[in-house]
C-alpha cells in the first residue's frame, strides 16, 4: 500500500491539472466569444447610428431644399401676379387714354383742321394753277393764289375810272402788268375795260414784240387796290375785244 501512493498522487495531481487547464481555457475562450460578441454589436450598433444620421441629414437637407422651392415659387408667383397688375392697370389706362382721345371733342377738331389745312395746302401762296385752253383764242388760263393787292393812292369810296391819266386808271395798268411778269414799259395796252361790275376790270395787252399777249382780269380790294384773279395767254388777238 505503501509503495502505490506515491503513484497515485502523481496520476490524481495530472487529472488535476488537466481539469485545471480545461476550465482555464473554456474561461478564456469564453472571455474571447464575450469581446467578439460585444465589438460586433458596437460595430453594428456604430454603423446603425451612422444611418439614422445619414438618414436625419437626408431628411433635414429634403425638407430645406423643399422649403427653399417652396418660398422661391412663391416669389416667383408674388412676382409674376405684380407684373400681371401692373401689365393690365398700363393696358386699361392705355385703352382709357385712346378711348379719350377718339371721344374728345379737340381731337374731332383738330381732325377737322387738319383736313382743311391739308385742302389749303394746294393754294398755299406761290403754287400756280396752269388750266390749257379749250378754244382757238386761249392757249392757257394761270391762276395764282400768290398774287395780291399792288396797292392805292386813293381814299374814300372807290369809283372806277377809265381815263387815261387817272389814278385809278394808273393803277388798273399797274396791275395788269403785274400779273404778266413785265414792266409797263414792256407791254402795249391793247384794251383796259369793265369786267362785269363796278369793282372789275379786264385789260388786254400784248409784250412790245408782239411774242406774248395776255388778258388779264383784276379786281378792287377796299384799302388795298386792284389785285389779279386770273390771266389768259392769248393766240391772238384776231377777236372782239
Amino acid at each position: 500500500m505503501k509503495g502505490n501512493e506515491p503513484r497515485y498522487s502523481r496520476v490524481n495531481r495530472k487529472k488535476m491539472r488537466n481539469r485545471s487547464n480545461r476550465l482555464l481555457n473554456s474561461m478564456i475562450g469564453l472571455v474571447i466569444l464575450l469581446i467578439l460578441i460585444v465589438g460586433a454589436s458596437i460595430i453594428t450598433g456604430n454603423k446603425d447610428d451612422e444611418g439614422k444620421e445619414n438618414a436625419s441629414e437626408e431628411k433635414v437637407l429634403e425638407e430645406s431644399g423643399s422649403s427653399d422651392d417652396e418660398a422661391k415659387q412663391e416669389e416667383n408667383d408674388s412676382i409674376s401676379d405684380v407684373e400681371d397688375e401692373e401689365g393690365s392697370s398700363e393696358h386699361s389706362d392705355a385703352v382709357e387714354d385712346d378711348a379719350d382721345e377718339s371721344s374728345s371733342p379737340g381731337t374731332e377738331s383738330e381732325g377737322t383742321e387738319g383736313s382743311e389745312d391739308s385742302t389749303e395746302e394746294v393754294e398755299e401762296p406761290g403754287t400756280v394753277v396752269i388750266v390749257p385752253g379749250t378754244d382757238e383764242i386761249i392757249k392757257e388760263t394761270i391762276t395764282n393764289p400768290a398774287w395780291q393787292p399792288i396797292g392805292t393812292d386813293q381814299s374814300g369810296e372807290h369809283v372806277s375810272k377809265y381815263e387815261a391819266g387817272s389814278i385809278d386808271y394808273n393803277e388798273k395798268k399797274k396791275a395788269i402788268a403785274y400779273a404778266t411778269g413785265f414792266s409797263e414799259d414792256q407791254l402795249f395796252y391793247k384794251r383796259v375795260k369793265n369786267g362785269g361790275g363796278p369793282q372789275k376790270s379786264i385789260g388786254i395787252v400784248t409784250t412790245k414784240d408782239g411774242s406774248k399777249i395776255f388778258r388779264v382780269y383784276i379786281e378792287w380790294v377796299d384799302g388795298k387796290g386792284w389785285k389779279p384773279t386770273r390771266m389768259d395767254v392769248l393766240k391772238t388777238l384776231d377777236f372782239e375785244y
